[in-house]
């Protein structure tokens, strides 16, 4: 599966995120349903969603584009994939991007930090949600690899 591709069959039916995203993880590319979660410098429920069966969906977080406090690190990244989940989207910021780049598993984010996040448990999941000039919600199909991330209302592959 290649976004360009993609795209080029599906354009009615496809919104491109539009942000300027950095990828990390080895794997090439994920498809899957979106599961949502919000939440701002704390990755309370983020962590807690990680934790439960993936089932190949793709977490699409919105973190406020704070790039301040990272909300993902390497040892919540290996809780994705044993869990089972095709990867992540984060409006948010990342650490250990070294570890997560060997892992395998593709996580698109706005960049790193080295300061670790809150512990609150401020967030909610499950609710629409928008960035990057699109409307999120459970259920919703999102695609990614090296040329961007894309969002379908349906499954297109």
């Amino acid at each position: 599966m290649k976004t360009a591709d993609l795209i080029d069959t599906n354009a009615a039916d496809l919104t491109l995120v539009h942000l300027p995203f950095r990828r990390f993880g080895a794997k090439a590319h994920f498809a899957g349903k979106v599961q949502t979660v919000k939440c701002f410098e704390d990755n309370t429920e983020l962590r807690a969603q990680l934790e439960t069966p993936g089932e190949g969906r793709v977490l699409v977080v919105d973190g406020g584009g704070s790039t301040r406090i990272a909300i993902l690190g390497d040892m919540i990244a290996e809780l994705a994939i044993k869990n089972g989940w095709a990867g992540l989207v984060l409006n948010a910021a990342i650490r250990d991007s070294a570890e997560i780049d060997q892992m395998d598993i593709q996580v698109f984010a706005l960049g790193t930090s080295p300061v670790k996040s809150a512990k609150r448990g401020w967030g909610v999941v499950g609710e629409p949600i928008g960035f990057g000039g699109v409307q999120f919600e459970a259920g919703d199909w999102i695609y990614g690899d090296a040329d961007g991330v894309l969002h379908s209302k349906k499954k297109l592959v």
